[in-house]
């Protein structure tokens, strides 16, 4: 068995089994429930495409981030995208349009593609992006935001189109939050939590996991306070350090070693709430998923990077279609090293690799 069949059958199985959890955690709502039952048949659709195009040999991950704005309202302690520059108080210049954005995402609809996160900066703050997304209903868009942008007019869009998931980022507690996205943040995410469950809107949360916050963020405290709030889904993402001042809050071996054992008995327990962890186990797959291997990352200008954390790109989507970014050089290159697939101790490997993803940069000059 080779290494893509692998590679296919992973990435199959993970989507399906996220929209398995999603049908499952959306039974009590009528609306979103046959929402979901809708977008089963367009996921089984994607998967063909994607099928359709392996059999071509060409490769298309059922994932993409894109980074919709480098504008946020923000200062949170530690942040990595304000860190490399990619993020500001700035008026954000040089972006892609909103054309730019719609043509995107119409580009991979055709090409199988089922998920694409909307990050920034705070993403919020292209709400018209944000309406083009809600008209693509054949992908789902999980918006992962501060929470403080979600106004009533940001509600009814979310409650009528479906496809758009709120993600809203908490660091755990009050003070915890509150020590690192700004005083008062934790109350404001809150009251909005308790407005998306009044509205009986599907919501998510996204932990930044650290190695002083892993026992408060996987707690039942925490957790049962998420579920009774009507939250649905939690991403636990893997902190990334600043600098060497901060990296004694990346995540260790044993505190993954103790993520990836508390992830088994929390599906259990909260078996209507979807659990993802990124970078988690990338074993199975083979390796790490970047590069276009199980998604790429679209920054706001049109760069098509490896990923969030290994911001480099020799390819502009303002010029190529998705699908010629899917066969940019850099990706090309990574793929067929050893870089994505060697052994490691877990954690972001691109990041950890900086200095030979430059160099494969700067082999393309």
């Amino acid at each position: 068995m080779n290494d893509e069949y692998i590679l296919e059958n992973y990435l199959k199985q993970g989507v399906e089994g996220i929209v398995k959890d999603a049908l499952k955690a959306t039974l009590k709502n009528p609306r979103q429930s046959i929402f979901m039952a809708r977008y089963a048949v367009s996921s089984k659709n994607a998967n063909k495409l994607r099928d359709e195009a392996h059999e071509r040999g060409e490769h298309v991950p059922p994932f993409l981030i894109a980074s919709i704005t480098s504008k946020c309202n923000l200062h949170c302690s530690g942040c990595y995208s304000r860190s490399n520059k990619s993020c500001t108080d700035n008026i954000a210049v040089d972006q892609l349009s909103d054309r730019d954005w719609l043509r995107i995402f119409n580009e991979a609809k055709e090409l199988g593609i089922g998920f694409i996160i909307l990050a920034g900066g705070e993403p919020l703050m292209r709400p018209d992006v944000i309406k083009s997304a809600a008209g693509v209903q054949e992908i789902l868009f999980p918006i992962f935001t501060n929470g403080t942008m979600l106004d009533d007019e940001y509600m009814n869009l979310i409650s009528k189109s479906c496809n758009l998931i709120p993600v809203l980022s908490i660091e755990g507690n009050e003070q915890i939050t509150d020590s690192r996205r700004g005083i008062g943040v934790y109350e404001k995410l809150m009251v909005v939590m308790d407005k998306l469950k009044e509205s009986k809107i599907i919501y998510g949360a996204s932990v930044t996991v650290t190695s002083e916050n892993i026992y408060d963020v996987t707690g039942e405290e925490f957790l049962d306070k998420l579920s009774s709030r009507g939250c649905k889904a939690v991403f636990y993402v893997e902190y990334v350090p600043v600098d060497s001042e901060t990296s004694q809050l990346a995540p260790q071996e044993n505190e993954r070693e103790l993520l990836s054992r508390k992830l088994l008995e929390l599906r259990l327990k909260y078996d209507d709430m979807l659990f993802i962890w990124f970078p988690g186990d990338e074993k199975e797959a083979g390796g790490c998923l970047a590069a276009g291997r199980g998604f790429f990352h679209i920054n706001s200008h049109g760069g098509a990077e490896p990923c969030p954390f290994s911001p480099y790109s020799d390819t502009d989507l303002r010029k190529v279609s998705l699908k010629e970014a899917l066969a940019s050089p850099l990706f090309k290159k990574l793929q067929h090293s050893s870089i994505l697939t060697e052994e490691h101790k877990g954690g972001c490997v691109l990041f950890e690799k900086e200095e030979t993803v430059q160099q494969l940069m700067s082999l393309n000059n």
